[in-house]
């Protein structure tokens, strides 16, 4: 059955792929562009396809940068198709002046998507908690290093939580795209090490960790670059508040909340899980604050309609029942180097006692 739905997936995937195809084709005719189906077709289908074909071998690495960009194509390129051909029925204008404000439009939500992407903002927001001194938290997740999200973004990332003088730094989850290898090969871990703050770095895994296969990999370079990885585990910080960094649900084997409190309850108790797919547990647990990333806020509109189907809270702030709970969109991006709709950023929180 699996087997089955996956070929009526490419079968699907595939004759979009061939609408948008046909679409562009036309409007190069239009505009007296002519190019060889033989070479038209197979590239087009390779790029398509490229996100797939680029994990097959380190030499084809390539193809799937090229099947990123292909996302931000796929999506805006059909929704453009789509209206373009109702345009065109419904109205005189020709293809070719309906095709070429399609590509100027694209060409604009090219430039600004990744304008969107590649400069983060600082957000911020204001906690009250049982504590004796205000604080200052920074919290960030999703930064997909890698390829595309990159050690120079990464350094932007450092660049501003160092200019918020942190209390503590917060990691929420898929630090990592799947592997290591660029992180480690392209010296990442030591920009992540120039994180400054008073009571420390930590971090807790996403479920993109775990896609890769290397996960202790992964765990070590970050111990490296001064990260403490909390795997289902809670600590004291600092003597100010119980912090726990519960593992991804992609680890079917992970602790429930509960069993993750702290015997003590004198402190705030912070809590940090990548998916926010489960607001009540912790919120039962008596948790204070409740730390995710995961949805990206869709990343591209208008897939945010989808996250906020999902997710109780897919992005922002909510009172959960007295627990403060916080959703992030995330400081890097997964395929598409782009975002519409949503926004690179960081957290900063500002804890003040009740």
């Amino acid at each position: 059955m699996q087997y089955l739905i996956g070929i009526v997936i490419v079968v699907i995937y595939s004759g979009m792929t061939f609408y948008i195809g046909w679409n562009f084709n036309l409007w190069l005719a239009s505009i007296n562009i002519h190019i060889s189906n033989l070479i038209f077709w197979p590239l087009l289908y390779v790029v398509a396809f490229g996100f797939v074909l680029g994990r097959i071998h380190e030499l084809l690495r390539p193809l799937s940068v090229l099947g990123n960009y292909w996302m931000f194509i796929f999506e805006y390129g059909l929704i453009l198709c789509i209206i373009a051909n109702i345009v065109v029925f419904i109205t005189p204008l020709t293809a070719r002046t309906t095709g070429s404000v399609a590509v100027i439009i694209f060409i604009v939500l090219f430039i600004y998507g990744t304008y969107n992407a590649y400069s983060p903002v600082v957000r911020e927001t204001t906690v009250k908690l049982d504590v004796d001194e205000p604080m200052t938290f920074v919290v960030a997740s999703d930064f997909h290093l890698g390829v595309l999200s990159n050690k120079a973004h990464l350094q932007r990332f450092v660049t501003l939580s160092n200019g918020q003088n942190p209390d503590v730094v917060l990691l929420v989850g898929d630090l990592v795209d799947d592997k290591p290898d660029l992180f480690i090969k392209k010296g990442m871990g030591e920009v992540m090490a120039q994180l400054k703050s008073t009571y420390g770095v930590y971090g807790v895994l996403g479920n993109h960790e775990y896609y890769g296969n290397a996960l202790q990999l992964i765990v070590d370079e970050l111990e490296k670059a001064n990260v403490k990885m909390l795997l289902d585990e809670t600590i004291l910080v600092g003597e100010r508040f119980y912090l726990t960094g519960q593992e991804d649900k992609t680890n079917k084997a992970r602790k429930q909340i509960a069993d993750l409190a702290p015997i003590e309850r004198d402190k705030p108790w912070v809590v940090m899980n990548h998916t926010p797919d489960d607001l009540n547990a912790p919120a039962n647990a008596g948790v204070d604050l409740h730390l995710s990333g995961h949805t990206h806020l869709g990343q591209l509109w208008p897939n945010e309609y989808i996250t906020r189907k999902i997710f109780e809270l897919d992005y922002g702030y909510k009172n959960k029942e007295g627990m403060h709970a916080l959703v992030s969109s995330g400081f890097g991006f997964w395929g598409p180097p782009m975002r519409i709709g949503s926004r690179s950023e960081l957290w900063v929180i500002h804890v003040e006692s009740k």
